[in-house]
Formats: C-alpha cells, sequence, structure tokens
C-alpha cells in the first residue's frame, strides 16, 4: 500500500500535468479559432479545446490545494473537478474528431488537441483514483488519531478514579464510602 506522502506526491505531478495540458490546449484553441477565422466560419467544435483546456487547468489547480490541505470538502471538490475535466475531455475529443472529417481541417492541429484531450483524460481518471486513495488514508490516519486520544482518555479515567480511592482511603470510612460511590 502507499503511503500518503506518495500518494499525495503523485498527486502534485499530476497536478502540474494537468495545468500544463490545460495551458497548452488553450493555446492550441485559440491558435484554431484564430486560423478557423481566417480561412471559414467558425464552427462548433473550434472553441471545444479552450474550454477542455480551462476544466483541465482548474483541475489541476484544485489539486495543488488538495495536496496541501487534505480536508473532505476539497477532497470532494477536487474529484468532482477531475470528473469535469474528465467530460470536457471526452467531448474535446468528439468535437475534435468531428473536425478531423472536414476536407479543409487543419491535421496536424487537430492531432495535437486530441493528443492533448487523450492525456487530460487519463491524467483526471488518475487523480480522481489518487483523490480516492488519498481520502481512505487520511481517513485511517483520523481513526488512529481517534482510537489514540480514546485510549488516552481512558488511561486518564483510570488515573483520576485511582487518585480518587487513594484521596477518599484518607478520609474517613464514611466519607470512603460516599466518595466511592458518587465516582461511579
Amino acid at each position: 500500500m502507499c503511503s500518503s506522502r506518495k500518494i499525495i506526491w503523485s498527486l502534485l505531478v499530476l497536478s502540474t500535468l494537468e495545468i500544463g495540458l490545460g495551458v497548452s490546449s488553450i493555446a492550441l484553441g485559440v491558435v484554431g479559432i484564430i486560423r478557423a477565422k481566417a480561412e471559414h466560419q467558425t464552427q462548433q467544435g473550434d472553441a471545444s479545446p479552450v474550454w477542455s483546456g480551462v476544466c483541465f487547468l482548474i483541475c489541476g489547480l484544485c489539486g495543488m490545494l488538495c495536496a496541501r490541505k487534505r480536508t473532505g470538502l476539497i477532497m470532494i471538490l477536487f474529484s468532482s473537478c477531475c470528473i469535469c475535466g474528465l467530460i470536457g475531455g471526452i467531448l474535446n475529443f468528439q468535437f475534435v474528431r468531428a473536425l478531423v472529417k472536414r476536407p479543409d481541417t487543419m491535421r496536424s492541429l487537430h492531432l495535437a488537441v486530441m493528443s492533448l484531450a487523450c492525456l487530460g483524460i487519463s491524467s483526471c481518471t488518475l487523480s480522481t483514483w489518487l483523490t480516492c486513495r488519498l481520502a481512505s488514508s487520511e481517513q485511517q490516519r483520523m481513526f488512529l488519531e481517534r482510537e489514540h486520544s480514546l485510549h488516552h482518555s481512558h488511561e486518564m479515567a483510570e488515573k483520576v478514579r485511582q487518585e480518587l480511592v487513594c484521596l477518599c482511603s484518607l478520609c474517613g470510612p464514611a466519607h470512603r464510602q460516599l466518595s466511592i460511590q458518587t465516582a461511579f
């Protein structure tokens, strides 16, 4: 089983990759829109790399936040961003795939956009899986802390009870019986 530290480092690496994929996809999408406007009127799938890149970028930024602050809400936020990035990547791939079928397209640009979409889909899938592993690891850590705290409180209660019995033994027998009854 991977340690929490390895999961966090893997999450940081994947988040950095997602940020890079997002910026690259946005840049290629802008280039594609400019070239499409120059050659013909823009169509439905021309802007999809930009939106997909925004999803990947937000996913990467949330991953960085999740690696720093491992709270339940941030993990849920990151998982939902990964799912949105996954959906955005799939839609981008489908739209660009439809554009590639046109005879007047820029094939190399579209293949690059589709490659980035595939990488983004893969990284979002891995990030979602890693977030689930991280949440499980954090839940186990919190359980162990709570168990240790509970064990410590039982030790303290036993110590207080022993001190109370000791103090009661110093007092008279009538007072000792009254103190022991109120202690339990």
